[in-house]
């Protein structure tokens, strides 16, 4: 049942009586969504490799059959293993606030992170699935199809690297490095970025479309991915989990994590995603 919420902001979530019902098991949560995962990207792929009709949304993002397909199967494969879990996604109408408030546990999904550069054929775009327990993400895996790579992490169990054909390593955030590794949006780089990047010291910047910008952070090639600019739930969710699980932090510009299903808009603010809080420049005064 859920107590007195108190107000709903970027930061501040419903607050819950404490939960009596047994922990989920996190790690065979994830062995059970790799099987999942690989048949999204096998669908994501049968697409990517023949000629294919772009759609654009409302708001003028695309979509194509390769995100209608992955939606369906993650959909059917996340209803099969957990039918008591709602799943919000990108792809399918949102529940309404009133219903979704209520909500203890939930998968957030994007069936096709990265549709543009799905659409341009380079290669970098991911398929992302978060659990979100109490409005954090505990539990994400991200796939990269196309590359052949499949990450996952945990709260309490840790990161997790494969390459398709070969055994899973764990992985961690690197220490800072000279000089500092960034990551920035392919698609949706701002002039905010680029007056934030003017406070940092000495930095080489790639480039890099979807969540695949979280997943070189947690496997120690990157130290910093600032975000300036919309994002939605999830388009973070699962990349937030799978970047704590190997040690880093992903939080908003005032130091509060990223908190999910917290109010009616899905719509995240400004953040930073980043392996150690040294390697952020100094915060200034309010």
């Amino acid at each position: 049942m859920r107590s007195q919420s108190s107000a709903v902001g970027f930061g501040i979530c419903v607050s819950y009586q404490p939960m009596t019902e047994p922990k989920r098991d996190l790690t065979a949560l994830a062995d059970a969504l790799i099987p999942i995962t690989a048949r999204a990207g096998a669908a994501i792929m049968a697409v990517y490799d023949r000629a294919f009709t772009v759609e654009h949304k409302l708001d003028n993002s695309p979509l194509t059959l390769a995100d209608l397909d992955s939606q369906r199967v993650i959909t059917e494969g996340l209803k099969r293993l957990t039918p008591d879990i709602p799943i919000l996604s990108e792809e399918s109408a949102q529940a309404p606030w009133s219903e979704r408030r209520a909500w203890r546990e939930l998968w957030v999904v994007d069936p096709l992170d990265g549709t543009r550069e799905f659409v341009k054929r380079n290669g970098e775009f991911t398929i992302n699935i978060a659990l979100v327990v109490d409005h954090e993400a505990v539990l994400g895996v991200v796939s990269a199809p196309a590359q052949q790579l499949l990450y996952w992490g945990a709260a309490g169990v840790g990161a997790f690297r494969r390459r398709e054909g070969a055994s899973a390593g764990r992985i961690q955030v690197a220490p800072p490095a000279t000089p500092l590794r960034i990551v920035g949006s392919r698609s949706h780089m701002s002039p905010q970025t680029a007056d934030y990047l003017k406070k940092l010291p000495p930095y080489e910047l790639a480039a890099i479309g979807s969540s695949l910008k979280f997943c070189l952070l947690a496997e120690g090639r990157a130290e910093l991915y600032p975000r300036f600019g919309p994002t939605s739930e999830w388009d973070t969710a699962a990349g937030q989990a799978l970047l704590e699980a190997a040690g880093g932090h992903v939080t908003r510009l005032d130091g509060h994590r990223l908190r999910y299903n917290c109010r009616e808009s899905l719509i995240n603010g400004d953040f930073v995603a980043y392996s150690h809080p040294s390697v952020l420049p100094p915060r200034e005064p309010a």
